[in-house]
């Protein structure tokens, strides 16, 4: 196999388009693009040429020759995506750009957000002749999630920013970083200086387990926590309980995953990222031994990724074990039988089978202990978390879809903090139509009902997919948006970018723009070097707004 799609794959799709041969896939015309792990390399079709590599935006494509040991099983994994062979076309199908009509003038596009779906919906704004982009944020830094929610062991994962970086540098693209829109300026504002507003404010809150003990002391979200690692200004002074030697996360996806790893990791090893420092500080305290993660379905529903997955289970200062029943449903292990099952699902489900069960006596490593088929009932304690309570739950087949049908079998599992990790949902953006139930703003093809007014991303589609699948999706809404401007469905602007910059201004003095943005990125990064870390991340906005005002700001003299 000449090269192969590695853990790190944010599936962006630049590589397929980039290949001669359409040997990478699903492609984003294909219908489980959307749901798909990551990008597979088919290693019969692959002519070895190489385009890909330098195409793809995080550096997950390598020669088969250059693979780590602990990357060697995604030979297997990129291979069972293409077992069976499909028939493929010669050459993945390039959706042409629609271009906006020259004689209504350049087009001007706001975006609300600052993270994937906004940056790969300015790249795709600027594509436009003439065309202006103002990304605004209400955080003094960009880039969401990728810079606040990727754990600091990912590095590979945060190499979008290299691409961000370079969208971000176009002609006609600006930031207005540090303010709110709702609070500094209203999307009548907007209006006013743009053709178009583009809201790609993402999903950031927290779903509830609704049981009783959740708010207690040692109980909260696995956003807050992954947001306090990772240096975001709110999650700071959060201050997590670390004195106990288990912690519970009850969830099974990516971000679960990474909030384990986080807590079972030697925090030496993390030294060398650029993991926020107090957080760093506080696990070199912690005593941590034992992170359980509590999923209500079996191992064959598991929400983490076999990427994710085979990148935990290749660690070799970490003790992954399994507790108690995978939880296979019947007709999961109808399929198996059958052979019908998912080559990578087959994958996944064999990887977990083959870990050891948790009764197996603990070394010295810390452990993370994948528990299925444990429904939280109530979190225990008086005045703090001391423990969860779970039901034992079965797996059945119902109408198509796997259920956890509880046993009332009852456990208590001891614990000094609970983290719940059950997904994100959109919160609704003043003046704009909000589903409640689907925490999203309702849209046809990115288009609201308001005139002028787009969503992309969570926002749009709720929080499904990775980093990638946001510039398809960015696609679409700028595709909706140029045809509205071509029809002249949206309004002339009625005052131009210089007097909307002067506006910002004035109800924010201390914007943080491009220069600014890029010199809080060049101090984090010296700051870093002197340390031996790749960066070391600010936390203060008021200090950020400090640097990004001046030319010439020291470092701190005690590393």
């Amino acid at each position: 196999m000449p090269h192969v799609v590695t853990r790190s794959c944010c599936g962006d799709a630049s590589c397929v388009y980039a290949c001669p041969v359409n040997c990478i896939h699903p492609t984003p015309d294909e219908p489980d693009f959307g749901t798909a792990e990551m990008l597979y390399i088919d290693p019969v079709a692959c002519v070895d040429c190489g385009a890909c590599v330098s195409a793809c935006p995080v550096g997950a494509i390598k020669p088969h020759t250059a693979l780590t040991g602990s990357e060697l099983p995604f030979l297997d994994i990129n291979a069972a995506f293409h077992d069976p062979p499909a028939p493929r076309p010669v050459q993945a199908p390039v959706l042409p750009i629609r271009r906006a009509d020259p004689d209504r003038g350049p087009l001007r596009v706001a975006i609300v957000g600052s993270g994937p779906a906004a940056m790969y919906a300015a790249d795709e704004v600027l594509k436009q002749d003439g065309a202006r982009v103002s990304v605004l944020d209400r955080l003094p830094v960009p880039y969401g999630l990728v810079r606040s929610g990727v754990a600091p062991d990912h590095p590979e994962t945060r190499r979008v920013t290299t691409l961000f970086a370079k969208i971000e540098a176009q002609e006609g693209f600006d930031y207005h970083l540090g303010v709110e829109v709702g609070r500094d300026l209203a999307l009548t504002d907007l209006l006013t200086h743009h053709h178009a507003v583009v809201y790609a404010t993402g999903a950031s809150a927290d779903r509830r387990l609704g049981i009783a003990g959740e708010d207690l002391p040692g109980s909260g979200t696995a956003t807050a926590f992954v947001g306090w690692y990772n240096a975001h200004p709110e999650y700071a002074d959060l201050e997590p309980d670390l004195s106990a030697e288990r912690v519970v996360v009850v969830g099974n996806g990516n971000v679960a995953l990474d909030v384990a790893r986080i807590l079972a990791t030697d925090p030496e090893r993390l030294a060398r990222t650029d993991i926020a420092d107090h957080a760093l500080e506080a696990l070199r305290q912690s005593a941590v031994r034992e992170v359980i993660v509590l999923a209500r379905r079996g191992a064959a529903q598991a929400a983490y990724t076999l990427p994710e997955l085979t990148g935990l289970l290749a660690r070799d200062d970490i003790e992954v074990v399994v507790d108690g029943d995978l939880c296979l449903d019947p007709e999961t292990v109808r399929r198996r039988a059958a052979g019908e099952l998912e080559a990578t699902a087959e994958l996944a489900l064999q990887a977990v089978e083959a870990l050891p069960p948790a009764s197996v006596p603990r070394g010295e490593k810390r452990r993370i202990v994948l528990r299925f088929g444990a429904q939280p009932r109530r979190i225990l304690g008086t005045d703090r978390v001391e423990g969860i309570e779970v039901e034992r739950t079965q797996v059945r087949c119902e109408d198509g879809r796997a259920v956890a049908v509880p046993t009332g079998d009852l456990e208590q599992i001891p614990a000094g903090a609970v983290l719940r990790s059950v997904g994100y949902r959109g919160v609704a953006v003043p003046g704009l139509p909000f589903d409640e139930p689907t925490g999203t703003v309702p849209h046809s093809s990115g288009r609201v009902e308001l005139p002028g007014v787009y969503v992309a991303g969570w926002i749009k589609r709720g929080p499904t997919g990775f980093i990638g699948t946001n510039k398809s999706c960015s696609a679409e809404t700028v595709d909706t948006l140029v045809e509205d401007f071509n029809a002249g469905r949206l309004a002339t602007p009625t005052r131009s970018l210089e007097e909307f910059g002067e506006l910002v201004r004035l109800v924010r003095p201390d914007v943080v723009d491009g220069t600014g943005w890029r010199r809080i990125r060049r101090f984090e990064q010296a700051w870093g070097e002197r340390s031996g870390r790749p960066a070391r991340r600010l936390v203060d906005p008021a200090r950020m707004r400090e640097i990004a005002a001046s030319s010439r700001v020291r470092l701190p003299a005690a590393l």
